[in-house]
């Protein structure tokens, strides 16, 4: 069985500009190391109306269950000013021991890691090792998120095709690799809120019917009280208010309406319809004359310590001493569909400079993090067995 180098593979990831929504080629790359090691390849293209084409991959070796599956995503959010960058955004450089490039840390270096895991672990075991490996890869994570993992996994239900659990390659640790595995993710939550007046000459008041207090007294009832006290793996859910518009440019007229936006991260207190009901209540009871439109990107979800988060809490620790804390902290990924289909946990490289100029990622957590992987691999199938 060949083996693969993660740092190479990551280079040649990088170097593809795959910019959400193009695939630039990175897909083709990772089938070219994968099919050699004996998967089976799909290339699933998806569209719809008003969003742009995605293509897809799932990748598969065994027929047999328990199937372990890595999810990931190789396009990669736009590179800002290019003139910014110390290294070439695609040129996947290596200066003083750390790689550069778009993608690096979110998150083709993961999928490279995963991938050279998975060469040594079947070079070492064969391919008859009492389960299947399978790899989910989207080109649509950092985008709409509409033709890739969710059309994917529909798919795979309609071939017959099922997954015991996943790792998804995410960035979850914020100063060394080893810190934080991600077993669930809050909920996401968008408010808007137009509040209804009546425009007037400021020396006029009383012609007049000013929409903006009464937008600070209902944007005082959503943040006064807090939603929760938290629950066991989640902490308290948060309401942010994001944006106050009234957009009037003049000093001397009281404007006619004014609007407000707000997001909540919430926790498995709530679903999404009894969040709305609970901030539905809380306005409803400050004032009135207004519109509030409430739209859920995402629930909250859970996967209970299990199977999945014990081997690979016991291959970070193997391979870094460290303890990592269970955690359920930062926004969506799209892990918040994979829960649908079967246990999933989270974990990657350093999330510090995702999306940032120079994002970069050490050589030696690319050696890490493929060592903490394979570990994962080994320790999820002997388990399994037993």
């Amino acid at each position: 069985m060949a083996s693969i180098d993660a740092i190479e593979l990551t280079q040649a990831l990088i170097q593809c500009p795959s910019v959400t929504p193009e695939n630039a080629g990175a897909l083709e790359v990772l089938e070219n190391a994968l099919k050699p090691l004996g998967f089976a390849c799909h290339r699933l293209p998806f569209s719809q109306d008003g969003t742009p084409d995605v293509d897809n991959l799932y990748a598969r070796l065994g027929a047999s269950g328990p199937n372990l599956c890595f999810a990931g995503h190789t396009d990669v959010v736009p590179v800002g000013d290019e003139m910014a960058w110390t290294h070439p955004p695609f040129g996947a450089e290596i200066h003083d021991g750390v790689l550069y490039g778009r993608g690096a840390v979110d998150m083709k270096t993961a999928i490279a890691c995963f991938v050279s895991a998975t060469a040594r672990f079947l070079g070492e075991q064969g391919a008859d090792f009492g389960g299947s490996i399978s790899y989910l890869i989207t080109g649509d994570e950092e985008g709409p998120a509409i033709n890739g993992t969710i059309k994917v996994l529909d798919w795979m239900v309609s071939q017959g095709e099922y997954i015991d659990a996943c790792i998804v390659g995410e960035p979850t640790n914020t100063d060394v690799i080893g810190e934080t595995i991600k077993i669930g993710r809050r909920g996401s939550l968008n408010g808007y809120i137009t509040q209804m007046g009546s425009q007037g000459h400021v020396a006029y008041p009383q012609h007049a019917d000013n929409p903006v207090p009464k937008l600070l007294k209902l944007l005082s009832a959503l943040v006064d009280q807090p939603l929760d006290e938290g629950t066991e793996h989640f902490q308290p859910s948060n309401l942010e208010v994001t944006s106050v518009d009234v957009g009037n440019p003049a000093t001397n007229v009281i404007p006619n309406q004014a609007k407000a936006q707000f997001n909540v991260r919430f926790n498995d207190t709530y679903t999404p319809a009894s969040l709305e009901d609970e901030l539905r209540f809380r306005l409803d009871n400050a004032g009135d004359n207004f519109e509030a439109e409430m739209l859920a990107s995402g629930e909250s979800f859970l996967t209970p310590p299990g199977l999945l988060s014990e081997s690979m809490s016991a291959a970070v620790t193997q391979v870094t001493g460290l303890t990592p804390e269970l955690s359920t902290s930062g926004g969506t990924s799209d892990a918040r569909f994979i829960k649908d289909h079967c246990a999933v946990a989270e974990f990657g490289l350093l999330n510090i400079t995702a999306h940032k100029v120079d994002e970069h990622v050490a050589v030696d957590d690319i050696l890490k993090l493929t060592d903490i992987y394979y570990e994962m691999i080994c320790g999820y199938f002997e388990k399994a067995k037993a």
